[in-house]
C-alpha cells in the first residue's frame, strides 16, 4: 500500500473512531529549528492532529502567540499539553520559577489543557532539591488552575531510584504532592527501562495518570524504537487505563536510525492496526 492509502486509512480509522492521534514534539525538533510551519504541515499529512509542545520561552518556536496560532489553525493542530522546565538551573522565561503567569496565559490563550514539568537537570537531582519540589508543583499547579488547565509531572528513570526504605523519588514525589493540583504524564519507556510496572503504579494511584508518553523499547539495546517493534506490552498497560484515569496520550520517540518521519508513521500504522490503543 503507498503513502495515499496508508494515509486515508488511518485518517479514516480516526474518524470513525472519534480519536485524535497525538504526538510531542520534541520526537520532531530537528525539523521544527529548520521550518516549523514545514514541520507542522508534515505531521498533519501524516494524520496527527493533537500536539505536546516544549520550549515556550515567551515565543512558540520563534512565534508569537498570535502567530503560533495561526499556524495551527490552517494545519488543523491542536495544543493539548506543553512542557516547562523548573528554572532552577535554566534562568530562561516559561519554566516555573520565571515568568510562570505569562506562561499560564500564553498556553490559555492556545487553548491548552495540561502544563507538565518535563525534567529535572542533573544538578537539581539532590536530597535538598527533591525535598523541596513538591511544594514547587503545588505552587505552579495553583496558578495553572486558576487557568483551567491542570499541573502535572513527566518522568524519566532518575525518579525510580531508591529514596527511603519506603519507596522511590517517584513514590515520594507522588506521596508529597496534592493529587488534585498535581497530576503525573507516565512515560511508559522510562518506566519499563527502570524494571517497574506502570499498573503497579495505576493500583496505588488510581486516577494520578492523565497523560502518558507512548514509546517503544529495543530489546536487547534497550534504545528508543518505533512503537510495536519493542518490547512493551502496550495491551496490558493500555488495559488499565481506566483504573489510570488516562485523558490524553502522546507518541513519542526521542531518536530513530531512519527519518523521523519514518518512524512516526511506522507507529501511526502499528496504533491503526490495534483497537486496544482507543
Amino acid at each position: 500500500m503507498g503513502f495515499i492509502g496508508l494515509y486515508s486509512c488511518g485518517v479514516s480509522g480516526f474518524a470513525d473512531r472519534k480519536k485524535n492521534l497525538a504526538i510531542q514534539l520534541y520526537t520532531i525538533r530537528d525539523a521544527l529549528s529548520d521550518n516549523p510551519e514545514k514541520a507542522l504541515e508534515k505531521l498533519a499529512a501524516l494524520g496527527y492532529r493533537e500536539l505536546e509542545i516544549y520550549g515556550y520561552n515567551g515565543t512558540f518556536f520563534g512565534k508569537n502567540k498570535t502567530e503560533f496560532q495561526s499556524i495551527l489553525k490552517n494545519t488543523g493542530l491542536k495544543i493539548i499539553s506543553s512542557h516547562h522546565t523548573t528554572g532552577v538551573m535554566d534562568k530562561s522565561a516559561g519554566t516555573l520559577l520565571n515568568n510562570w503567569e505569562q506562561s499560564v496565559e500564553d498556553l490559555n490563550f492556545l487553548g491548552a489543557k495540561y502544563m507538565v514539568c518535563s525534567y529535572l537537570f542533573p544538578e537539581e537531582r539532590t536530597t535538598e532539591h527533591y525535598r523541596k519540589f513538591p511544594e514547587l508543583l503545588e505552587i505552579s499547579g495553583e496558578v495553572t488552575q486558576k487557568a483551567g488547565i491542570q499541573m502535572a509531572y513527566h518522568n524519566h528513570d532518575f525518579e525510580f531510584e531508591k529514596w527511603d526504605e519506603k519507596g522511590t523519588i517517584y513514590d515520594f514525589i507522588l506521596e508529597n504532592s496534592s493529587s488534585e493540583l498535581v497530576k503525573m504524564e507516565l512515560d511508559l519507556y522510562w518506566i519499563s527501562k527502570a524494571g517497574l510496572d506502570p499498573v503497579a503504579y495505576f493500583e496505588k494511584h488510581p486516577g494520578r495518570f492523565p497523560l502518558w508518553h507512548v514509546k517503544d523499547m529495543q530489546k536487547d539495546s534497550k534504545d528508543f524504537t518505533e512503537i510495536g517493534n519493542g518490547t512493551i506490552d502496550f495491551k496490558r498497560i493500555f488495559e488499565a487505563r481506566k483504573k489510570a484515569g488516562l485523558k490524553y496520550w502522546f507518541v513519542e520517540q526521542d531518536s530513530s536510525d531512519k527519518d523521523i518521519f519514518e518512524s512516526i508513521s511506522i507507529s501511526r500504522d502499528y496504533i491503526l492496526k490495534n483497537h486496544f490503543f482507543f
